[in-house]
């Protein structure tokens, strides 16, 4: 008589079924114990193959292997409090007239611009052929020559940039004579500023923060809009025009100084206005993001 069952019948040297809810439970327990665990290290204590491991991590329990993410500061539950506060005040502000906040909103940061900038890896993609190794290049790092600048903007575009000479130091004092600076080019500049408030942003470091500094921002009758602690992915300078000059910097070599101010200059002339634009606009999509994270970093 022929089989009438299509069913497998047991024999010896059949494979056992490993995949079992009971063996799920078991690695989600050690993964959750160390996240680092390695997968061999999951087979060696469970005594399935690495293989059975892998297909219950990646297809039953939908989980991943991923590399943790450079942030400025592990944040504590109170720290991503005040950035979501403030995140949402400022959003509050924002949406009550966006055009109004636009044309009153400037803003400030500072940054080493170096006589030799190195090209991202993004940057140094060739093509190649079929069987062709990779390319190769030398590891090189920034040079120590370097000039820093501090640069105030708005949407409309760069209002001016300070470039400290050899041998100073911002302090509080120099920064609350750029502050002076700044009112005296708003009003050649921003002459639709002349009835408005300056709504003013700046982060959080020790010269921006300093009694003389504050107590310029006050005289200027600037209103400062709050900026939470170690927030970079909050400040337009940090997230958006910085990234850009320094991506646009890499691979060139300038013998001096004047050099580089003068590229720096020439790159910010060069700029659209709608560039300027979206860097603060994204500032809208950002503080959003923040509410929804809980207060954690936002990486887009």
């Amino acid at each position: 008589m022929g089989r009438k069952s299509t069913n497998d019948e047991p024999r010896s040297g059949r494979p056992i079924e490993v995949t079992t809810a009971e063996m799920t439970e078991k690695v989600h327990k050690i993964v959750l114990t160390d996240r680092r665990v390695k997968v061999r290290e999951i087979a060696e204590t469970v005594s399935i193959s690495t293989e059975r491991v892998r297909n219950i991590l990646h297809e039953h329990l939908t989980m991943k292997k991923l590399c943790s993410r450079w942030v400025p500061r592990l944040l504590t539950p109170v720290q991503k409090q005040c950035r979501q506060d403030i995140s949402t005040d400022c959003l509050a502000l924002y949406k009550s007239n966006p055009t109004e906040f636009l044309r009153r909103f400037i803003t400030v940061d500072e940054t080493w611009v170096h006589h030799y900038t190195p090209e991202t890896k993004q940057q140094s993609k060739q093509w190649t052929v079929k069987g062709e190794p990779a390319p190769k290049k030398a590891k090189t790092v920034a040079s120590a020559s370097k000039v820093m600048a501090t640069v105030f903007w708005d949407a409309r575009g760069i209002i001016f940039i300070d470039y400290l000479q050899k041998g100073k130091t911002i302090t509080g004092v120099y920064y609350a004579n750029l502050l002076e600076k700044l009112n005296e080019e708003i009003k050649k500049k921003r002459p639709h500023l002349a009835k408005k408030k300056v709504l003013f942003h700046q982060d959080n470091a020790p010269v921006h923060t300093s009694h003389i500094a504050m107590s310029k921002i006050h005289q200027l009758k600037f209103e400062l809009l709050p900026h939470p602690p170690y927030s970079p992915d909050l400040a337009p300078c940090d997230f958006h025009l910085f990234p850009n000059l320094k991506k646009w910097l890499g691979g060139k070599r300038f013998a001096n100084d004047n050099e580089v101010i003068d590229a720096v200059n020439d790159y910010f002339a060069d700029l659209d206005k709608s560039t300027y634009q979206s860097g603060i606009t994204a500032l809208e999509h950002r503080w959003n993001k923040c509410i929804e994270l809980n207060g954690d970093y936002v990486e887009k």
